[in-house]
C-alpha cells in the first residue's frame, strides 16, 4: 500500500510497518493511515506493527492550514475528523490483537503525541521533540491524550504538559515515562526492527488480552474529548489562534 497519500505500509515476515511520510496530518493522510492501520490489525500474518514517520516529523498533527479553512467554510463541522479519522486510528492502535511500536524518528506533537502513545511501546531518536500543543491552540486534547498522558507521566505532570504546551525533548520523555528507550538516529530504524521481531515471536494471543484490559476507558475519553474539541471549535479563542499559527504571529486569547 503505497500512493501519494502520505502513508506506506510495508510488510516484511511477520512484522508490519507503517509510515507517515507527511509530517501533517490533512484529511487524506488520516482516511489512508486509517486503512493501513486496519489493514494491520486484520492481516493474521503480521504479528508486530512499527508505526513510524519520516525526516524531521514522527507527526505534528493536525494539518492546521487545511483546518483553518474548514472553519472559515463551517466552524460547526470542522472536528467532524476527530470522530472520523482520529478516534477510531487511536482505537485501532490501542485494541489491535498485537503489539505496536511508535518508532518516535522527529517532532512528535499534538494527535502525533496522542498516535504515539496510543501504541503499546515507544522507542525514540535522541533528537526527537515533544508537545501537547492544543492549548496553544484554544482546544483541549483529543487522541486519547487525557487518558494517555496521564498514565504516562501521571496526573500533576500531565496537567502541566498540557496547560503549558511547552516542547521537551527525547531524554525527558525517557525520564518521564513516555518512551520507554532512546538511542542515536543513525540507530533507530534497526533498534526498533530488533523489538518488532522479538514481539512477533512471542505470545500474540496474551498479548491481545492483556491490550484489551488496558484499554477498557479509552472509548470514554475519546468521546468526551470528541464533545469538548466541538465546543471549543466554535470559539473566537480557537480561531484566532489557528489564523495566528499561520501567520507566524502570537495568538491573543480574549475567553470567549
Amino acid at each position: 500500500m503505497a500512493d501519494e497519500s502520505g502513508v506506506t505500509l510495508v510488510r516484511q515476515g511477520q512484522v508490519a510497518t507503517i509510515t507517515m511520510t507527511s509530517a501533517a496530518l490533512t484529511t487524506r493522510v488520516k482516511s489512508d493511515l486509517l486503512d493501513a492501520v486496519t489493514e494491520a490489525g486484520k492481516d493474521s500474518g503480521v504479528r508486530a506493527v512499527v508505526l513510524t514517520g519520516t525526516g524531521k516529523a514522527f507527526s505534528v498533527g493536525q494539518d492546521l492550514k487545511e483546518h483553518a479553512e474548514t472553519l472559515r467554510a463551517d466552524a460547526t463541522h470542522a472536528f467532524d475528523t476527530v470522530e472520523q479519522h482520529y478516534n477510531p486510528i487511536v482505537l485501532g492502535l490501542a485494541t489491535m490483537p498485537k503489539p505496536v511500536i511508535a518508532s518516535i524518528n522527529g517532532l512528535c506533537v499534538g494527535a502525533g503525541l496522542g498516535f504515539a502513545l496510543a501504541c503499546d511501546l515507544r522507542i525514540a531518536s535522541a533528537k526527537a521533540k515533544f508537545g501537547t500543543a492544543f492549548t496553544a491552540i484554544g482546544l483541549t486534547c483529543d487522541s486519547g491524550l487525557s487518558v494517555t498522558l496521564a498514565r504516562a507521566v501521571g496526573a500533576a505532570r500531565a496537567s502541566e504538559l498540557v496547560l503549558r504546551a511547552n516542547t521537551f525533548s527525547a531524554e525527558e520523555a525517557l525520564q518521564w515515562g513516555i518512551v520507554g528507550q532512546v538511542v542515536e538516529p543513525e540507530d533507530l530504524a534497526a533498534e526498533t526492527i530488533a523489538l518488532a521481531e522479538k514481539f512477533a515471536n512471542g505470545p500474540t494471543l496474551a498479548y491481545a488480552e492483556a491490550k484489551a484490559a488496558m484499554a477498557v476507558s479509552l472509548s470514554q475519553a475519546l468521546a468526551a474529548e470528541g464533545a469538548g474539541q466541538a465546543r471549543l471549535g466554535v470559539t473566537k479563542d480557537h480561531r484566532n489562534a489557528v489564523e495566528a499559527f499561520l501567520a507566524k504571529e502570537t495568538p491573543t486569547f480574549e475567553g470567549r
